[in-house]
């Protein structure tokens, strides 16, 4: 049974590219061209294609959680302090005296983000 795989419209895209490279319908330089990409990156993608088909060109992180995401425990303080005395703050005060009083240093975004997943 084959798994199904995810993949982007630029990784389909590689694909097509790929499969007439290694048919010989396509040089790798006009490939490289293609893609824009380097020639070696090309070689490289050519034999990873060889040798474990389309599915090696879907991206390894897909579905796993940033390399940059702040711990859970930050996001559970800031949550705390948030719901203690500042929960009729936006988003943009509220991240203002995370930043003041607590030395919170996170982006207008996440604290929206967080308290928005809260339901705050």
């Amino acid at each position: 049974m084959t798994a199904l795989v995810t993949m982007s419209r630029r990784e389909l895209d590689r694909t097509g590219v790929l499969a007439r490279i290694a048919e010989g319908r396509l040089t790798q330089v006009r490939g490289a061209e293609l893609m824009g990409l380097s020639v070696g990156q090309v070689r490289r993608l050519c034999r990873v294609y060889a040798d474990e088909g389309p599915s090696a060109l879907a991206s390894k992180h897909r579905g796993r959680p940033s390399n940059r995401r702040l711990a859970d425990a930050v996001q559970e303080r800031a949550l705390e302090l948030i719901r203690r005395g500042y929960a009729d703050f936006g988003p943009t005060f509220a991240r203002e005296k995370l930043v003041e009083q607590h030395g919170f240093e996170v982006s207008v975004t996440t604290v929206r983000q967080w308290m928005v997943e809260a339901g705050l």
